[in-house]
Order: structure tokens, then C-alpha cells, then sequence
């Protein structure tokens, strides 16, 4: 089956959908206005409103969603909103990525810079104190180090 026939069938299945829809929309709308005859005054003013307000909604939206389509000679073409994929719009749908690995790149930048800070006092406080050999095995000398440098800050 070629492109042409599947566009026609495909128009064909959404033309039958739509038909079923507004049969659906029309036996709706009977059921309900037979059910306001007992209804007061004011009450069916304000629903002929809300319905008048509801279709004229549902025309915008169909007249809306077909603008979007095109024909393009079979060539397959990317719109968003009605236009042509541009540079602007690749631009701009990859900023949000570019913008999440630089500041993916700068936090682990930050994060070394941290650690090696962290290292370069521990290895201060080693060359610089006069501990027992002892205390380079003991499991708690990192945390004794750690709250010496708080204490002294």
C-alpha cells in the first residue's frame, strides 16, 4: 500500500471518528435538553450559555488542530506550532541540556576542589604535628584531625 492510499484511508478512519463523535455529541445534547423542561428560568439561561460557550470552544480547537497539518509533496517535514523546524528552535530545545552538563561539570569541579582542600589539611596537620606513630593506625584520626581544624577555626 503506497503513501497516498494510507493518507486517504487514514482520512477516511478519522472522518468515520469524528461522525461517531458528533452523533455521540448530538443524542447527548437531546438527553439533556429534554431533561430541562422542569428546570427554572434562570437555571436554563445560564446552561444555553455554558453550552453556546462549549461549542464554540470545540470549533476553535478543531479549526486549530488542522492548521497544524502539511502537505509537503512527500517530504517528510518537523513543524512545532504550525512552523518549520529552524535553527532558533534547535537552539533553543538543546540550551536546557547545554545548561545542565556545564553545571553538572562545574559541581564536580567545586566537588574536587573541595576534596583536595580537604586532603591538603590532612596532610598539613600530619607533617606539621607531633603525634605518635601510633595515631597514623588509629581508625578515629581523620575525626581527630577534623576537630582539631574546627576547634582552631
Amino acid at each position: 500500500m503506497n503513501t497516498k492510499n494510507l493518507q486517504i484511508e487514514t482520512f477516511r478512519a478519522d472522518l468515520a471518528l469524528e461522525l461517531v463523535k458528533e452523533r455521540f455529541a448530538l443524542k447527548a445534547a437531546a438527553y439533556l435538553s429534554d431533561a430541562t423542561d422542569a428546570l427554572p428560568h434562570d437555571i436554563t439561561e445560564r446552561l444555553r450559555v455554558s453550552r453556546q460557550q462549549a461549542v464554540a470552544k470545540r470549533k476553535l480547537a478543531s479549526l486549530t488542530t488542522a492548521s497544524s497539518h502539511s502537505n509537503s509533496g512527500g517530504a517528510a517535514t518537523m513543524t512545532l506550532g504550525g512552523e518549520r523546524f529552524s535553527l532558533w528552535t534547535a537552539f533553543g530545545s538543546a540550551l536546557p541540556l547545554i545548561a545542565l552538563v556545564v553545571g553538572l561539570v562545574v559541581i564536580t569541579n567545586i566537588q574536587n576542589d573541595d576534596r583536595a582542600r580537604e586532603v591538603a589539611e590532612v596532610d598539613a596537620a600530619l607533617l606539621t604535628d607531633d603525634l605518635p606513630p601510633s595515631a597514623y593506625t588509629d581508625p578515629g584520626f581523620l575525626q581527630f584531625i577534623k576537630s582539631r581544624n574546627d576547634l582552631s577555626q
